[in-house]
This record gives C-alpha cells, sequence and structure tokens, in this order.
C-alpha cells in the first residue's frame, strides 16, 4: 500500500486563488484533502470544489495555531498522519514519490521539508526560509503560536525528507505588504516581551533596529547567492529589507509609545 493512502492533506487558506490551484494539482495523488477557510471572498472556494478529492471546511480566523490545532482536531481527519501545507506550498513530484515509498520507524512522529523559494514561479539559489515540519502523526501533533510563526510540537522524533517543495506565493506585492505589516506587529510584540538574555543572536539583532534592514538583504544578495538569480535575487533581497525596516519602524515607534506614557 502507498503511504499516500495513510495521510489526509490539510490546507489553510484565505484569499488564496493565485497560488490555490497549483497547490493541488501537485497533490492529485492523495486521496484526501481538507481546505480550512477562513472566509474568503475571491475565488479560493470555487477553486477547491474543482477538485474531487477535496472538502471544505470553515472557521474564523485568530491565530495560526488554533487554526492549525482546529484543523486536526474538528475537521474530520481520520488517517494517523497530517501533511499540513499552507497554500503556496508546492510538492514537487520528486517529494510526492519520496512520501509515497515511506516506510515508517516507530519513534518516528513526523518529516520536515526544506523549501525553494520562488520568485514569479522561478526558484532561487537560496533563501532564508526555514525547514518545515509538514507531515506528522496527528496524535503526536500540537500547534503553539510564535511571533507571526506557528510552531508545531511533536511528540517523538523528526526526520527530513530529501526532497524539497517549492515555496511559491504569486499573490501581489499589495497582499504581501499588508501580511507584512501584520507579521511585523506579532514579532514586534514577542521581540520585546522576550527578556534579552532569552533572544537568539538574529532576534537580538532585530532588536537594534538599525543592523538587519540592510544586513538581510546583503546577505541574501552574497551568502544566499542572490546575485546569480539576477532580477528575482533583488526582488527577494528587497523583500526581506523591506520586512525588517517594517519591523525596525514598529519597534522603534513602539519604544516611542512607552517614553510618551511613563
Amino acid at each position: 500500500m502507498s503511504f499516500l493512502e495513510r495521510v489526509d492533506v490539510l490546507i489553510l487558506t484565505w484569499n488564496e486563488q493565485a497560488n490555490l490551484a497549483r497547490t493541488l494539482d501537485a497533490l492529485d495523488r492523495f486521496p484526501k484533502i481538507v481546505v480550512l477557510d477562513s472566509g474568503s471572498t475571491d475565488s479560493t472556494l470555487e477553486i477547491a470544489a474543482r477538485y474531487p478529492n477535496v472538502r471544505v471546511v470553515m472557521r474564523a480566523f485568530d491565530n495560526h495555531a488554533n487554526q492549525w490545532n482546529y484543523g486536526i482536531a474538528e475537521c474530520g481527519l481520520a488517517a494517523e498522519w497530517v501533511l499540513a501545507l499552507d497554500a503556496d506550498y508546492v510538492l514537487t513530484p520528486d517529494l510526492v514519490d519520496e512520501i509515497a515509498l515511506l516506510e515508517t520507524a516507530p519513534e518516528v512522529s513526523g518529516y520536515r521539508v526544506n523549501f525553494r523559494y520562488c520568485i514569479h514561479g522561478q526558484p532561487l539559489t537560496g533563501s532564508l526560509y526555514p525547514d518545515v515540519t509538514v507531515l506528522y502523526r496527528r496524535a503526536h501533533a500540537r500547534y503553539e503560536q510564535d511571533g507571526h510563526t506557528q510552531r508545531v510540537h511533536i511528540r517523538g522524533d523528526v526526520s527530513s525528507l530529501a526532497a524539497r517543495a517549492l515555496h511559491d506565493d504569486r499573490k501581489p506585492m499589495s497582499s504581501w505588504l499588508t501580511a507584512q505589516d501584520r507579521y511585523a506587529a506579532l514579532e514586534c510584540r514577542l521581540l520585546l516581551s522576550t527578556p534579552w538574555a532569552r533572544l537568539s543572536w538574529r532576534d537580538r539583532l532585530r532588536r537594534m533596529v538599525l543592523i538587519t534592514p540592510w544586513l538581510v538583504p546583503l546577505y541574501c544578495l552574497t551568502i544566499g547567492g542572490g546575485l546569480k538569480d539576477g532580477r528575482r535575487g533583488l526582488v527577494y533581497a528587497f523583500q526581506r529589507g523591506i520586512a525588517e525596516a517594517i519591523l525596525s519602524a514598529k519597534l522603534v515607534e513602539s519604544g516611542m509609545d512607552r517614553r510618551k506614557n511613563r
């Protein structure tokens, strides 16, 4: 039996008409997919309805961790394993083949995947996008919110898959900027509420506000290989610099507000 038959796919969506079809096309070998939607107003739901292996569940969004936890516990998933995907995560054929042939050890409860970041549909040489645990035993997983991201905590060992997935978000720049503003607000609160001694070296640089807006894009262009990618590399470097600059501005603004309220 193919391991794919032991997996339920869970995808979170909100206005993902620019991405969802590519993601679902790559999952045609999976028998059961649940799309947990947060109230899309574009054609996301119409796209999902085209696929016979897809079922849609609606839930108002509060935060990502709660949405994922609801998905794995309350959406009728019955398989032992869950493949949890953002709507812009596209599985390559090699990755689907690797999952289909998995032989899991009893102590392994999850698998992480490394990503190739895409700009306008074309993969970059490198990126800052982290690997993500996307495949796990449903009963062994629990999400917690961590700034603008959510982390899944797995009870048991987590291994790595060899093949990579694509992060291929094709929503317009205006949507990206809106998301970055929202993410930066969450990151700002987390950075300011965490004692300095508990911050990672990267988050300490972020707290200094003047360093990361220029250091991160410089890293992306040089060590990250962005110069090899031409205009796509420049776009990615600018994106990361803008994201860090928005966060720095919010940190400075929060400091001004604290002084004002003293």
